[in-house]
């Protein structure tokens, strides 16, 4: 059997035969491409995925609970304690930033990555140089280069590099201390479960959420790249916080000391009904709940100091332990369904320009890996 026999005998079992109609006016390098995706696709996972977007109004009856954190500030003399803790393994070189920037700059009015936009400071310097000029002064504060590890997506790996080496790697040196690996996609499907087929004849795939980081870690070899380095811990933010403090040495010492896998910063909420996710309890595992499944009673309850109950958010500020990102990578995570405008080819051959969602992505969140890990911050969360 050929391959595009074969091919279509996997589209066949599972009703997406479309998927073929263009094949014939595809170039060479094209065809070998497409039938690369078919072979690559998990057709049972999307038939799964897409069963959910039926009942994805339905709740489970988990239990919430609020979880324990630390306050930075009233920390007093344990403070200096947990700094001198993570400034030692920092000058150890223990320390690796990852950064997620799968993102392109549409929300922003950009025409291009999301860390390439230039924010408008006076020194008119973009996302990307603003975090790397963080990570350099950090880094000569305690004599080391911090690596830099930047997770792009398909669509701008090539302009993201671009734009880097235009630049000179803002002083990093690539493959040596600055490296790029690309997030993983999954097919986009419309509202009957049809995969979509994209402008260029091929599959429509989107990036898989934050938490396809753990997995895009593993299978690029980021992972093995970091043990031979050393690192033992990995602090991962996204692109969009151009003030994130990726290297602290206070939340370090505090995951250290306490012996977690994971330690997380949070905000607290500007009122309660801030559109945020927050930390908490989830059938007694940490994790963090969308602002959507809090009753107005949750988001409003405050413990005996009048604080929120529900008050800290999740900003995307995590420090992982090394063992446990290669353990959440194996572990698969739920994904979460996003109803999205989607351009796509139609079965003659037209273009489809949507005004209204139209197709479904998938996606995981980092977050939801926190129950999965070995005394993960439950009580390490601070301020």
């Amino acid at each position: 059997m050929s391959r595009l026999d074969e091919a279509k005998s996997i589209l066949k079992k599972y009703g997406q035969e479309h998927l073929l109609n263009g094949y014939e006016k595809l170039d060479e390098r094209k065809q070998k491409k497409l039938l690369d995706q078919i072979f690559a696709t998990d057709f049972e996972l999307i038939n799964s995925l897409y069963a959910k977007t039926k009942d994805e109004d339905k709740k489970d009856e988990d239990i919430i609970e609020p979880m324990e954190y630390l306050d930075k500030y009233k920390l007093d003399e344990k403070y200096k304690y947990y700094e001198d803790i993570g400034k030692k393994a920092i000058k150890e070189g223990k320390l690796a930033a990852v950064t997620m920037a799968g993102g392109q700059g549409t929300r922003l009015g950009h025409n291009g990555p999301k860390g390439t936009f230039n924010i408008g400071l006076d020194s008119n310097k973009s996302l990307f140089e603003l975090l790397c000029d963080s990570l350099k002064a950090e880094g000569k504060k305690y004599g080391v280069t911090i690596p830099w590890f930047i997770m792009t997506s398909r669509e701008n790996n090539a302009e993201t590099i671009e734009f880097f080496e235009k630049h000179k790697f803002f002083g990093y040196e690539k493959d040596k201390n600055l490296f790029f690996f690309i997030q993983g996609e999954l097919p986009m499907v419309d509202t009957e479960g049809k995969i979509l087929i994209g402008e260029d004849g091929l599959i429509k795939q989107a990036a898989d959420g934050h938490g396809g980081i753990y997995e895009s870690l593993l299978k690029s070899g980021m992972i093995e790249k970091m043990k031979q380095m050393d690192i033992e811990w990995i602090f991962i933010g996204g692109v969009d916080n151009c003030l994130v403090k990726m290297v602290d040495p206070v939340l370090m010492g505090i995951a250290i000391d306490k012996g977690v896998t994971v330690a997380c910063k949070s905000i607290v909420k500007a009122n309660p009904h801030e559109k945020v996710g927050v930390f908490c309890k989830r059938n007694g595992k940490p994790g963090v709940i969308e602002y959507s499944e809090i009753s107005d009673e949750m988001a409003e309850a405050r413990d005996e100091n009048g604080e929120l109950l529900y008050g800290e958010s999740h900003i995307l500020c995590n420090l992982f332990r090394i063992d446990a990102v290669e353990r959440m990578a194996k572990t698969p995570l739920p994904y979460h369904s996003a109803f999205k405008k989607a351009k796509y080819i139609d079965k003659d051959g037209n273009l489809v320009i949507p005004d209204s969602p139209n197709a479904f992505k998938f996606e995981a969140f980092l977050f939801d890996a926190f129950g999965e890990g070995r005394r993960i911050c439950t009580s390490k969360k601070f301020r």
